[in-house]
């Protein structure tokens, strides 16, 4: 079915919508997202009835950010088997969504799990359902757990990095409770930063070409009251040589058993810039995120995104007149390299912080470490 969008409700404050949401109206099962795409501008929510409407809205990017789409595709898998879609096929549809992001497949295949497990017991089609829904909403509170824990040993980090507080951090692309089932990933730390009052200044990345820095993260830290600077991404440069960074934190969206990083694209100039500069660049991302099944970066499928992205101008109302939407800012055919996510290697990754603690050096030893180590606490 179609999307459908549902304005919040006249006692509801807007920031109080969460990013993600299963809903049971009498006419069925649902699930609402924040639609990331209208932000700034407007808080509304999408309203997702099958696993289709779901892909549009990843493939949109109205739901974004590799955590959330963990959940995300968890939650489409019990929403297909719930309104009594082919599980399978649900399956394959949301995990190829977006290919670069390994959480998208972590969290389709542990709802079809539990929906393969409940009917391999001997439960019906609705029993089936329910686990599937069992295992997304466990996967939320996971992940909400695990950002809580990842700022805690974020901050700490930092503290040890940069003793004495004053932290001036630059970041890229978003990384806040839009992205996550808590208060993100590398947002949550410069925002425990702030709370405790060791954040000076939050430098904001643009993020060209769909400002996901000036639409999300801005309005994240805006809402926080966090003392923050938007820049564009080609400033960052000037900025490392004026002495103004103190350290970079960014997400992933898939770590390598060798400990690359794919994030969104402008990622690897930034690290490259910190080593220059001698200012640490951490990765803050979930266990989850690093896939020990890809050996390395460059066997990283990296999304390639429509060239229109570039030669338009695409913002929540701004007028329509390209044929990809938005506003054209380069000559009619103009041929464009858009991809997502770019790869950083390794040795320009001062660590990874997850939530069962930090990497660094970052090493593939010290990263299959980590991984036993949470399969351990998860099992045990």
């Amino acid at each position: 079915m179609a999307d459908q969008y549902a304005q919040p409700g006249e006692n509801k404050r807007p920031t109080d919508i969460p990013a993600i949401r299963w809903e049971e109206p009498p006419e069925g099962p649902v699930l609402l997202l924040l639609d990331q795409t209208r932000l700034p501008a407007e808080e509304v929510e999408l309203v997702c009835t099958d696993a289709s409407a779901l892909v549009e809205a990843i493939r949109s990017l109205a739901v974004r950010g590799a955590p959330l789409l963990g959940i995300a595709g968890a939650y489409g898998v019990a929403l297909a088997a719930a309104r009594g879609f082919d599980v399978d096929e649900a399956a394959v549809a949301l995990e190829g969504a977006r290919p670069t992001a390994v959480n998208l497949s972590v969290g389709v295949r542990r709802a079809r799990s539990a929906y393969r497990a409940e009917l391999a017991r001997g439960g019906d089609a609705e029993q089936a359902a329910r686990a599937a829904l069992a295992a997304a909403r466990q996967l939320h509170r996971e992940d909400a757990e695990a950002s809580r824990r990842m700022a805690e040993h974020g901050l700490a980090l930092l503290d040890e990095l940069l003793p004495g507080g004053g932290h001036r951090i630059l970041t890229h692309c978003n990384t806040g409770s839009l992205v996550s089932g808590g208060e993100g990933t590398a947002f949550a730390v410069a925002l425990g930063a702030h709370r405790t009052g060791r954040l000076r200044r939050l430098w904001v990345d643009e993020t060209r070409p769909l400002l996901q820095g000036a639409r999300l993260t801005a309005y994240e830290a805006a809402r926080n009251g966090m003392a923050y600077t938007l820049l564009t991404d080609n400033a960052a440069g000037s900025l490392f040589a004026a002495g103004e960074v103190d350290a970079v934190l960014i997400g992933a969206d898939r770590i390598a058993a060798d400990g690359s990083v794919a994030n969104k694209v402008g990622s690897y100039p930034l690290a490259v810039l910190a080593r220059y500069h001698h200012v640490p660049f951490v990765v803050v991302a979930p266990v989850t995120t690093v896939d020990l099944d890809t050996p390395d970066g460059a066997s990283i499928e990296v999304e390639q995104r429509p060239g229109f992205e570039v030669t338009e101008v695409t913002a929540p109302q701004v007028p329509v007149s390209g044929p990809g939407g938005g506003s054209p800012v380069a000559p009619l055919g103009t041929q464009a390299y858009n991809p997502a996510f770019d790869v950083t290697p390794p040795e320009l990754v001062t660590a990874i912080v997850t939530e069962e603690g930090v990497v660094s050096p970052v090493t593939a030893e010290g990263l299959a470490e980590l991984c036993a180590r949470s399969s351990r606490a998860t099992t045990g």
